[in-house]
Parts: structure tokens; C-alpha cells; sequence
């Protein structure tokens, strides 16, 4: 097992989401305040568990600061802390959870000199690594000179600059950027054992010496409950939940660096945290799980926010 778990917000930020049985995991209230103690909380547990990266984004609605106000109650923490964040896309959902549209992207460079002063308003500080977010082949991010140049930047003020991919076409974007030669060091990408598609290209991203972080492991939910007969058979023979061997499988990839766990519940990351224990578990059972990549993202397209 080569990398390491982390901690993402986008589930608790904001209080709708796309992930499979969202709306159960928040019977207790979604309110601001709800929120608020609940990201808290699952911070708190997941630095008592070991974990030293966590995620946010500018449309996590209040994730950066909800991180910011921890971090700022535990200022000895931040030095051993990694700390990503996303921008590209604004919220826009108004705290709705029957908002028409939930967030907005936007590559623009007017949008990056908005949103990176904002990012730097709610965490207190520079992020480590700050990436574009959902990068696709039609977002005009890796052509417009004006933005590269002003990412370069903020490279050389110590910032590791990155893009997450998504969609079908991860691969084709993220060797784009491998293409440019700057100024990017990192990348977010969904891998799973149903979206392996992007697999060779972050191999590629390793090499080039890119800092690599998996979303996603989880299929929004779709492999945690109910999981698939496959996952879940495996998973009992080796007496761990399925959430587990799916993270564990995301854990053993050897290119990868960070692997996000986007627990929303005290009970989702004790589980998630059991991946840890399967170092020597065996996963070419899994590879039938595999899904065409213009089908999962076809499937994820149409998940509810809920």
C-alpha cells in the first residue's frame, strides 16, 4: 500500500450532494450550524486517526471555511497538515436543497483572481496545493496564457499548482497538461474500481514527478452500500465492509499518493479507516467490476443531488 488517506469535505460543506444515500446520512438537520459541528467533528476524528491531507473547493459551499475556523482553533496542527483546495467553480445552490443548479464553472482568469483571494480569506493562509477544478478537453483553462502565467505565479510563491480531471476523458486532459511542461506538479483524478480509465496516464504523472490524488474511490456511494455483489462477497470473506476493500484497492495503486475518503458520518470514516488494515489483501477479483468509461460517467451524471 503505497499511499495514504485523506479527508475530503465536499459532502459536508454544502447540504446536498450527489452521493448514493446522502439524505439519510443528515436526518439530524443540514443547517449552517449543522454543518458546521459536523465538519468539526469529523476533522477532529480524522486528525486523531492520522490522517494529514484534507480537501476542499471554492463550490464545497462553506468548506474552506468551516476548515479555516479549524484550523484557526488548532494553529500548532498546520505545519503537519497538507492542505488542497479547488477553484473553477462557484456555489451557487443558496443553501437549497431543491436549488435548480448547485454550482457553476468557470475557468476564466477573472474567476481565478475572484476566487483565490476568497480561498485565502476562509483558510487563513495559502493552501498547498491549489488546483483548477474539472478540468475537461472543452474548458479553455489549458490554452489561455494569461491564466497559465498567473498559475505560474502562484507556483513560485510556493503553491503547487494542479488540476482534478473528470469525465470520460481523463486521461486525454491530464496528458495535456503533461503536455504543457508547467506550471502544474499535481492532479486530482477519479479511479475506482469501476472508472480505471485514467490509470496509465496517472502512472505517467507520477513519473513526471506530479503529485497524485484519487477522488472518488467510492463512486459517490456506489461502492459502500449497497455495493456490488462482487465487492460485497470479497469484502465478507475477508470480514471488512466493502467501503473498506474499495479504498484499500484505490490505497494499493502504486502511483497514487492520496487517496480521499468523503465520509460524512462519524460511523462512514471508522469504516473507511479499515481500508488501512488491508495491506495484503488481493484485489484481481475486483477487475470485473470494470465499467466503460462512457458508461460510469453517463450513471454519475444522472445521481440526484439529495
Amino acid at each position: 500500500m503505497s499511499a495514504v488517506l485523506g479527508y475530503g469535505l465536499a459532502a459536508v460543506g454544502r447540504p446536498a450532494y450527489i452521493n448514493v444515500g446522502h439524505a439519510a446520512d443528515f436526518a439530524g438537520g443540514r443547517s449552517v450550524d449543522d454543518l458546521r459541528r459536523r465538519t468539526h467533528t469529523l476533522l477532529d476524528a480524522a486528525w486523531e486517526a492520522g490522517l494529514r491531507y484534507f480537501d476542499a473547493a471554492r463550490s464545497y459551499g462553506l468548506a474552506e471555511v468551516f476548515l479555516g475556523e479549524w484550523l484557526a482553533a488548532h494553529p500548532d496542527r498546520r505545519g503537519e497538515l497538507l492542505i488542497g483546495s479547488k477553484w473553477g467553480y462557484r456555489y451557487v445552490g443558496e443553501w437549497r436543497m431543491d436549488a435548480a443548479q448547485h454550482e457553476i464553472k468557470d475557468h476564466s482568469l477573472t474567476t481565478f483572481e475572484q476566487q483565490w483571494p476568497e480561498t485565502l480569506a476562509a483558510l487563513g493562509g495559502p493552501p498547498d496545493l491549489y488546483f483548477i477544478h474539472s478540468v475537461t478537453p472543452d474548458s479553455p483553462a489549458l490554452k489561455d496564457a494569461a491564466l497559465l502565467d498567473r498559475l505560474a505565479q502562484l507556483g513560485e510563491r510556493g503553491v503547487t499548482v494542479g488540476l482534478s480531471v473528470s469525465g470520460p476523458q481523463q486521461a486525454q486532459t491530464l496528458r495535456a497538461a503533461l503536455a504543457l511542461g508547467g506550471p502544474f506538479g499535481a492532479v486530482q483524478a477519479t479511479w475506482n474500481v469501476l472508472e480505471r480509465s485514467a490509470e496509465d496516464a496517472l502512472s505517467e504523472a507520477k513519473a513526471a514527478g506530479w503529485r497524485v490524488v484519487i477522488k472518488e474511490a467510492l463512486a459517490n456511494g456506489r461502492l459502500a452500500a449497497p455495493a456490488p455483489p462482487a465487492l460485497r462477497d470479497l469484502a465478507e470473506q475477508q470480514a471488512f465492509t466493502p467501503d473498506a476493500l474499495a479504498l484499500a484497492a484505490a490505497l494499493a495503486r502504486p502511483w497514487a499518493e492520496v487517496v480521499l475518503s468523503g465520509a460524512s458520518t462519524r460511523a462512514q470514516l471508522e469504516s473507511n479507516l479499515s481500508a488501512l488494515q488491508l495491506i495484503e489483501a488481493e484485489f484481481s477479483a475486483l477487475e470485473t467490476l470494470r465499467e466503460p468509461a462512457e458508461a460510469y460517467w453517463q450513471t454519475r451524471s444522472q445521481l440526484r443531488w439529495n
